[in-house]
């Protein structure tokens, strides 16, 4: 199992609330639905915890985290070859800030707690 995991953070002039509107609203179900989806075996959305507000606490460099299993690297690969990924890149310019994403994939985890 791999897992990408990728660091978003929301386009320019919009909100943290119209990210996550949009991100859980409206991307959230386009992945679910695309047939590249059927190389993913779990997909996570995990917002950032935001400062009160009226806080003195700065806003977090990123909005959210999504993480996505696949069982292979191969099939990573193999999602972004379905007819419908371009739509599912397309849909990321809507609402990210693409220039700031960061990336990785990731082999299985070392347990340290747990």
């Amino acid at each position: 199992m791999i897992r990408l995991v990728s660091m978003l953070k929301r386009k320019p002039g919009t909100t943290h609330q119209e990210f996550l509107d949009y991100w859980f609203g409206t991307h959230g179900p386009l992945i679910r639905n695309c047939s590249a989806a059927k190389y993913v075996r779990r997909y996570e959305q995990h917002p950032a915890v935001w400062p009160p507000e009226g806080s003195r606490q700065p806003e977090p460099d990123f909005d959210g985290v999504t993480i996505q299993h696949f069982d292979s690297a191969d099939d990573f690969f193999a999602h972004m070859g379905e007819p419908d990924f371009p739509e599912v890149m397309a849909d990321t310019e809507r609402f990210l800030d693409t220039t700031n994403i960061c990336w990785v994939i990731t082999e299985e985890p070392t347990i340290v707690i747990g």
